[in-house]
């Protein structure tokens, strides 16, 4: 079972997460790709990171909005999106490539995440951007997504992820940030989630958020619990 975690999210002189610490525990690193955060420095901080504890790399593609960390729902014409996600994927690639790494699959961000699970316009904008890149890229979403049907549809391999630290609503989508259930803090509870989600089936990975309160910790009891239950924690790549 792969373990992702969102990385890579500083931005000049300011931090976000424990980087240094969350590698070592995780098999896929979502790297900001400097739209939502990250900036040059960190993207290569965090690609060499990658190469040294041989984690796959996966471009965290987002919105263009630094000043709402890529989770304010925008209205975007879908060529202008898809040139956007195009340039965060050539620019994480490039500097993957010169730290010894490459992009092994893609994760969509945030808002443009979640608005790509309905909205097949923005899904087939993002799709369109990827398959023009390297159309072998796995693309990992949530179960049910419109931007995973089309691709599935097009023949670009897909990879389904649960949240162990995020609500869910019943229709499978996640309770948004802000509202009652959406984050979880019981850390028992989140490992006990994570080996469920493992042994029920149905994804192929799981997501620890790096700028989740206690994340390492979290990271860290998950990787402890999945390890007990003889679930192999590496990447899907």
């Amino acid at each position: 079972m792969d373990l992702n975690c969102d990385l890579g999210e500083s931005f000049g002189a300011w931090t976000m997460g424990d980087d240094a610490a969350m590698f070592p525990l995780i098999s896929s690193a979502n790297i900001a790709c400097g739209f939502h955060a990250g900036d040059g420095r960190t993207m290569l901080a965090s690609c060499r990171r990658a190469a040294r504890y041989g984690v796959a790399v996966g471009a965290h593609v987002a919105y263009r909005d630094l000043a709402g960390f890529g989770r304010r729902a925008m209205d975007i014409e879908p060529a202008e999106l898809a040139a956007d996600v195009l340039y965060q994927l050539a620019a994480l690639a490039g500097i993957a490539r010169t730290a010894g790494t490459r992009v092994a699959y893609v994760k969509p961000h945030g808002a443009l995440y979640n608005r790509i699970v309905h909205d097949r316009a923005q899904a087939a904008a993002v799709l369109e951007a990827v398959r023009s890149f390297d159309a072998s890229l796995p693309v990992l979403g949530l179960p049910g997504s419109a931007v995973l049907e089309l691709a599935a549809e097009a023949g670009q391999p897909v990879r389904r992820e649960a949240f162990v630290d995020r609500g869910y609503r019943p229709d499978g989508t996640l309770i948004p940030r802000g509202e009652p259930g959406a984050l979880l803090s019981d850390l028992e509870q989140i490992a006990d989630r994570a080996v469920g989600f493992a042994r029920g089936g149905g994804v192929d990975s799981l997501c620890v958020h790096g700028d989740t309160p206690g994340a390492v910790g979290m990271a860290a009891l998950v990787r402890r619990r999945l390890d007990a239950a003889g679930i192999a924690v590496r990447s899907f790549v």
